[in-house]
């Protein structure tokens, strides 16, 4: 195992510009620790968010981004009998995967499924424990529903599309330009709309016959959140999913309490982590789904360790569709 790896070190909190390539030297494993010769790095937008120190999580410089990986085994700790040197393996931390190599708690570590690359495999599972939390845990989705999904072209967005299709559902979902919406509707989606145009509310009470959708699917936020709420149906479920606009809405109660619908907030992560229950069984049914080929990412952008700070740069400027992905080795 070598001493040394090379790894994309976020150097100030200014964005994706104090992003350089480092050396660093690898640790000693601590109890429970696997360490992973990274193949791929998945790009979430916490990543970006991180370098310019605007999410929840915040390290201080110098610090490596990353939130989720797949690679090989290279390394386990004494203890550690769930995973052996070899092992094909995807796993997710709250940094450290933009790297060569990258150490995780074995409790963060699953097997890839054999049906996904190591591409697929390092973003995937955040994005599908997500739609699969929300539609299926929360929303308690049916088939014959309506559903819209706002930012649908964003994997998480993606992800709740090809989900919902798969559960029956009538899917509409918005993309903000026509590359965009085609992959939507190539991902499934029923119908594909505008975010930004003023009669969304409308166009959709239109194709839902003037009853509104059962539930809304909310990556979002700000005032296209807002202007869900006017499409939803008597009785539907808002899904607060998270807030990629930067703003927050502020749901008006009066509204809620007249159309009678519920906001419903999830952590998916956090939810796993109360209940191991309920975690076994989302990775039982994610797997079979990764084997039928349902919800396998659509990757539009790819790019080598040395471009990490050009492939944030592309994720600011929302020009992914589905996921982005660093290479990092064959």
């Amino acid at each position: 195992m070598s001493t040394s790896y090379t790894a994309a070190v976020c150097t100030a909190l200014t964005g994706p510009d104090s992003v350089r390539l480092e050396e660093m030297e690898a640790q000693a494993l601590r109890s429970g620790e696997i360490r992973i010769a990274v193949k791929a790095a998945g790009l979430n937008f916490p990543d970006l968010l991180m370098t310019y120190g605007k999410y929840q999580f915040r390290p201080d410089p110098p610090f490596v981004p990353g939130l989720e990986v797949a690679g090989e085994v290279i390394d386990v700790a004494s203890g550690v009998t769930s995973f052996s040197v070899g092992d094909r393996v995807m796993g997710g931390s709250k940094g450290n995967g933009f790297a060569e190599q990258a150490v995780l708690r074995d409790t963060a570590v699953r097997p890839l499924p054999p049906s996904l690359s190591f591409a697929e495999g390092a973003c995937w599972h955040g994005a599908a424990i997500t739609a699969w939390h929300a539609l299926n845990d929360k929303a308690d989705l049916q088939p014959g529903e309506s559903i819209l999904i706002l930012g649908a072209s964003g994997g998480v967005g993606m992800a709740a599309v090809r989900l919902a299709k798969h559960k029956g559902a009538i899917v509409i979902a918005t993309g903000s330009n026509e590359t965009k919406r085609q992959a939507i509707e190539q991902a499934g989606a029923d119908h594909s709309l505008d975010p930004s145009d003023a009669d969304l509310a409308k166009q959709v009470k239109e194709l839902t016959g003037g009853k509104g959708v059962d539930v809304v699917f909310d990556p979002v936020g700000g005032d296209l959140a807002i202007t869900a709420t006017r499409a939803i149906s008597w009785g539907g479920r808002y899904l607060i999913v998270g807030f990629a606009s930067g703003d927050i809405p502020a749901f008006p109660a009066n509204h809620a309490l007249i159309k009678g619908y519920s906001l419903i907030g999830l952590r998916a992560g956090e939810s796993a982590r109360r209940d191991p229950k309920l975690a076994q069984n989302s990775e039982q049914a994610l797997r079979k789904l990764a084997e039928q080929g349902i919800m396998r990412p659509h990757i539009s952008h790819r790019f080598a360790l040395k471009n990490a700070a050009d492939a944030l740069k592309v994720l600011e400027q929302r020009a992914v569709i589905g996921r982005a992905v660093i290479d990092i080795a064959p």
